[in-house]
């Protein structure tokens, strides 16, 4: 399907895909408004997001991606800089898999490589944590509105304890463009993420920002948009080389 998009500004397309239960427009908002004064912005609504109606979340992370691949072909841009964090990245590296082609560089957050030891046990707690959320009325009458999709299928797809797709996470060493991972400190099984990513290839980079976590996107958006910056600039130095 292609996906509701925003487009802002002019130049090397970078696109943002943004968290689970947000919108384009709505996350990496900071980062967005710093980028497109020299590049093109791209930030649509995943699908099941904002206006991007979907009602499918059987195969999500492989119909996401092919969803991205449409859209840019609907905008005709061949090329892209992906920017994701947890839901976005997730889908951001299914597609770096599934369409190498069409990258330039990765930037990932919010991820994790190996599923943990307790993962039962933080799967069970996210599962109590997102039925308490349903049970908030403020919560879920803002989410009515922002999404035009029935939202609460895509809590029902987490519960699964199979959802969270380690056969991707566990292993970037296919991924041959530059990539990033940024990472906040106060996340462990993100920072031993960032550890094992770092010898996979001499592409991979990243970032430990400290007084951060899981959305270090949001935590530390000064930080996190100046180090998103001087990595662009030094891959697209390395591609006018």
């Amino acid at each position: 399907m292609i996906l509701h998009t925003e487009v802002y500004g002019e130049g090397e397309p970078v696109v943002f895909l943004h968290t689970g239960l947000q919108a384009g427009t709505t996350d990496f908002v900071k980062q967005r408004e710093a980028l497109q004064q020299s590049r093109k912005v791209i930030v649509p609504d995943l699908r099941g997001h904002g206006k991007s109606v979907s009602h499918d979340f059987s195969n999500y992370f492989e119909d996401a991606a092919d969803d991205l691949r449409d859209t840019l072909d609907h905008l005709q841009v061949e090329k892209v800089h992906v920017v994701g964090c947890s839901l976005g990245g997730l889908v951001g590296l299914r597609f770096a898999k599934k369409f190498p082609d069409r990258l330039r560089s990765l930037t990932l957050s919010g991820i994790t490589s190996d599923k943990p030891d307790n993962w039962k046990e933080m799967h069970a707690q996210d599962v109590q944590f997102q039925r308490e959320l349903l049970e908030n009325t403020e919560f879920t009458s803002q989410l009515d509105l922002q999404h035009e999709s029935d939202w609460r299928q895509f809590i029902y797809m987490a519960r699964d304890e199979d959802w969270y797709p380690f056969d991707d996470t566990s292993d970037l060493g296919s991924i041959t463009v530059p990539i990033l991972f940024m990472v906040g400190e106060g996340n462990q099984a993100e920072v031993s993420t960032a550890a094992k990513y770092q010898t996979m290839h001499e592409n991979v980079h990243v970032c430990v920002i400290p007084f951060a976590s899981h959305l270090v996107h949001e935590e530390k958006p000064d930080i996190y948009t100046g180090v998103l910056g001087e990595f662009l600039r030094e891959v697209q130095n390395r591609l006018t080389v």
